[in-house]
């Protein structure tokens, strides 16, 4: 289950990704010079973004030009997304990308296998973990 929500979370950054350089954003702009709106898509990186490299800056801001239009639902997992990305460590979000990658290599018919194949693993270790039994490692 958490790699499938590192996975999506990862979905994301790719996003974030395609956008390295939108010439309409001023160079790093202050938390508060934001519109009200990118303050609300971007809140769960507001401590940090006055210390944010400028790059990573302009792919934030540029997510949050289709953000009015989400719905409540996809508002709260893009914020819920986006609080989990924040968290991670360098190391994290480079395995996360390395992840991400071998996952979208993956024939299109054969990746709810690979979904299936996970969550049931996470489940099975889940399962071990409620019931005190030891995991045994995978082969």
């Amino acid at each position: 289950m958490k790699l499938f929500r590192i996975l999506n979370s990862l979905a994301i950054v790719i996003f974030l990704g395609i956008f390295p350089s939108i010439s309409a954003y001023a160079a790093k702009q202050p938390w508060t010079k934001l519109t009200p709106v990118q303050q609300e898509a971007l809140a769960p990186v507001a401590g940090e973004w006055d210390t944010m490299p400028e790059r990573l800056q302009k792919r934030l801001l540029a997510t949050t030009t289709k953000y009015p239009q989400f719905s409540a639902k996809q508002k709260q997992r893009f914020q819920t997304r986006l609080t989990e990305w924040s968290k991670l460590t360098p190391e994290q979000r480079n395995r996360a990308r390395e992840k991400y990658k071998a996952y979208s290599k993956i024939p299109p018919d054969k990746r709810e296998e690979m979904k299936r194949m996970v969550l049931q693993r996470e489940a099975e270790k889940l399962s071990a973990a409620a019931s005190g039994v030891a995991e045994t490692p995978a082969k």
